[in-house]
């Protein structure tokens, strides 16, 4: 049985975690979480990492920056594994995250769909075969409460386009302040936000007289859940270093 600790347990994706943990009871428990809000019945829930009276084996993170990098540091200070799925993460965030996968295992996504780390994979094979003969835009949708965008999604498909381009690409978000003819170089990003909708990314590479679309729709935080759960029964055990979903995908393939 692999104890974890979540960290943000009373946000959207803590609460999905504990929705859906009834699907992993026999191979996972959450002995403890930690959020300002601490009225999670069943868990013992603290404000603080460090008040945290309960063992864990691995610590899963759903919450804020600031918070995240206190639990890395709490973390690499304990020798504790950790998977994070914040997003909103800046360059400062991520090069403390690859310093600290140097002592200890660190899993990282910006989505935890299984179903969206293939729709990279897909996105990488069509932009390596299409080359820079189709432009590409992509579109994300998600519920009015969200927070930052472009989503740490669209953000992970950007750098899946770039890396199998053999061109210098730009993003460009949105067109209003453009004014000009889009170049051949471009990734347009373009957000979308309302009512409750899960999450939705749509990849559109468009060619002369044809267009192809890579589309995911989530209907439900459980399909996020439950990809967290596989990374968390992937990540113990492990050595240190920095992982993404396309290791536990090769893992699982």
């Amino acid at each position: 049985m692999i104890k974890v600790l979540v960290n943000g347990i009373n946000g959207h994706m803590g609460r999905a975690m504990i929705h859906a943990l009834h699907q992993w009871t026999e191979t996972v428990k959450i002995t403890a979480g930690v959020d300002l809000d601490t009225s999670t019945e069943g868990i013992p829930v603290y404000s603080d990492i460090y008040e945290v009276q309960q063992d864990f084996d691995v610590a899963l993170d759903f919450s804020v920056p600031a918070a995240t990098m206190r639990l890395v540091d709490y973390c690499t200070a304990h020798n504790k594994p950790i998977i994070i799925g914040t997003t909103g993460l800046n360059e400062e965030h991520l090069n403390k995250i690859a310093i600290a996968s140097k002592q200890i295992p660190v899993f990282q996504s910006g989505n935890m769909s299984l179903g969206i780390n293939l729709m990279q994979m897909l996105v990488k094979q069509a932009k390596m075969t299409l080359g820079d003969r189709f432009d590409v835009e992509i579109i994300e949708t998600h519920h009015n409460r969200k927070i930052d965008a472009p989503s740490g999604t669209a953000k992970m498909l950007v750098e899946t386009i770039i890396s199998a381009s053999d061109q210098q690409l730009k993003c460009v978000y949105g067109r209003k302040e453009t004014n000009h003819r889009r170049e051949k170089n471009e990734i347009g990003i373009h957000s979308l936000r309302g009512g409750t909708i899960t999450g939705e990314h749509e990849v559109i590479f468009l060619g002369d007289d044809e267009s192809i679309s890579i589309k995911h729709r989530a209907f439900s935080k459980d399909v996020f859940a439950n990809g967290a759960y596989q990374a968390v029964q992937f990540i113990y055990g492990k050595e240190p270093g920095l992982y993404h979903m396309d290791d536990l995908l090769a893992e699982l393939l």
